[in-house]
């Protein structure tokens, strides 16, 4: 690189021009920044005015979305209300029917130990999940316990299986009503004592054999639990079918489970059409809802379980 020189006015002379270090990284500095300037002004005039392909489309998506928007925010509000009206309409026909709030649709899911996390501190989380380890680790225990149990007794030989399906086909836990106990009767409106399981379904419904069996009794009655088909099942088990619409079987026929003894109707003093189902093992009354494993899942059992014990008021 050659020397510099400038001009000195004041001595009308030229002289050697003298570079410092830091004059250098002053310039390159310099240069550097005014690069910089330039690209961010490149690529914001790039973008302004040039599109690609992809960012076209997502515009267009874009623009389309803007304009259904409202279109589905009043759909969404419209349905909103329907539903909200539904809700309050079914609340009030099921606290009309059963004397009691109606449950969610998950009953399950409310029990109190599922607890919401965020509102706890978090040694209060860890001793409350040790806690919660510790009652599941005994009730696993008992759970073992109970299978060896069971096994032990299907391994008898005069071990007989109880009637375990269910009489109602697709059937839902919500369709479950009241249980054994004390429940309000609908007519009477007093609490006296309800000796089955009531099974809600539309009138018409087949209603079928829980095992195998002897049809021991057919009643037509226009009073009491109306028409009336019991089975005896090996083991001392009977099981009832009450309020029936019509009956598809006579005293004396031996059936096998699933066959069609009847129809859900309304029958004798019934309030809706449902079918009302009563097991008795050597005449003592037993609670139905526990002889449906072959049926239903543990889930299901257990909504059930919460719905029949809680609905207050019987359909008969």
């Amino acid at each position: 690189m050659g020397r510099q020189y400038e001009f000195d006015g004041n001595k009308f002379d030229f002289k050697r021009v003298r570079t410092s270090i830091w004059g250098v990284v002053r310039k390159v500095l310099l240069l550097f920044v005014a690069s910089l300037s330039m690209a961010v002004l490149y690529y914001v005039i790039f973008s302004l005015f040039f599109s690609t392909e992809q960012e076209r489309r997502l515009r267009n998506e874009n623009r389309m979305y803007a304009r259904e928007y409202p279109k589905l925010q009043q759909k969404e509000d419209m349905l909103s209300g329907v539903i909200d009206g539904l809700m309050v309409r079914d609340d009030n026909i099921y606290e009309e029917i059963f004397h009691a709030s109606a449950p969610n649709m998950d009953p399950g899911a409310s029990l109190d130990y599922l607890m919401s996390l965020d509102t706890i501190q978090d040694r209060d989380i860890v001793k409350r999940s040790e806690d919660r380890l510790a009652v599941l680790k005994t009730r696993a225990s008992d759970v073992e316990d109970n299978f060896r149990a069971i096994i032990s007794m299907l391994q008898e030989k005069d071990f007989t299986m109880p009637p375990m399906a269910n009489p109602l086909s697709d059937f839902s836990f919500a369709q479950t009503g009241a249980s054994i106990g004390e429940r309000v009767n609908p007519f009477y409106k007093v609490k006296i004592m309800h000796n089955g399981l009531d099974l809600i379904a539309p009138s018409g419904s087949p209603v079928r054999a829980a095992g195998d069996g002897v049809v021991t009794e057919v009643v037509r009655s226009r009073k009491g639990l109306g028409n009336v088909v019991s089975i005896t099942h090996k083991g001392g088990y009977v099981t009832r079918y009450a309020h029936l619409a019509d009956m598809e079987v006579r005293k004396g026929n031996r059936v096998k489970k699933g066959k069609v003894i009847g129809y859900v109707g309304v029958s004798g003093n019934s309030f809706a059409p449902h079918l009302h189902y009563e097991i008795i093992r050597d005449t003592v009354t037993v609670d139905p809802v526990h002889h449906f494993f072959e049926s239903v899942s543990p889930d299901e059992y257990v909504n059930m379980l919460i719905m029949s014990a809680s609905t207050g008021q019987s359909l008969d």
